[in-house]
Order: C-alpha cells, then structure tokens, then sequence
C-alpha cells in the first residue's frame, strides 16, 4: 500500500513538474507595460524580467535636472519587474498551491 502511496506522490509531483514547465514557458512570452512620471518614461518588461523597451517623452529631457529622468526610468523598470514577478507569483501559485518549492525563482 506504501508502495502505491509513493507512486502516486511521483506522478502527481511528474504532473506539476510539467505544468510549471508550461507556465514558465507561457511567462517567458508575456510582457507588462509600466510607466512613472504620469506616464512621461514608459517600459516593457518581459516575463524573463529582461526589459524590453523605454519610451522617454521628450518633455521629460530637461538638462536642467538629470536626476529627476533617472528616479522616473528607474521607477518605471522596478514597476515593470514588480507586476512580472506578481504575475508569476499568481501563474505558479495556481500550480504549486501556494507551497514554496526549493529552486523555483517565484
């Protein structure tokens, strides 16, 4: 009876094995958009956590005050990355019911 115990464990642990395989691989093709600034610095973030892109209003460029352009770019990237991990967090969640697997990033 032990025996059929551990197997079923094996199967049913093959099973989301596969179904995060799945889910990782859906998260790699997703991207998010954020922005800062009211929208004057715009970035996309892949499910990799790679950025994709940067939009800069150009009425964000003052000369005058650098500074405030890299708080908004970086505001807009830790956004991105934050809604990305969020989104994985939910997609693995669903799979793994919540447990905190060793080795999985989310």
């Amino acid at each position: 009876m032990a025996g059929m115990n551990m197997q079923q464990m094996m199967k049913q642990a093959r099973k989301m094995q596969e179904q995060l395989a799945v889910a990782q691989e859906n998260l790699a093709q997703t991207s998010v958009e954020a922005s800062a600034g009211g929208g004057m610095v715009k970035v996309k973030v892949n499910g990799g956590m790679q950025l994709e892109s940067i939009t800069i209003d150009p009425d964000a460029v003052d000369p005058e005050d650098v500074e405030m352009l890299q708080d908004m770019i970086v505001a807009a990237v830790n956004e991105g990355i934050r809604q990305v991990t969020e989104l994985a967090n939910k997609q693995m969640g669903a799979i793994t019911g919540g447990l905190n697997i060793p080795g999985m990033p989310f």
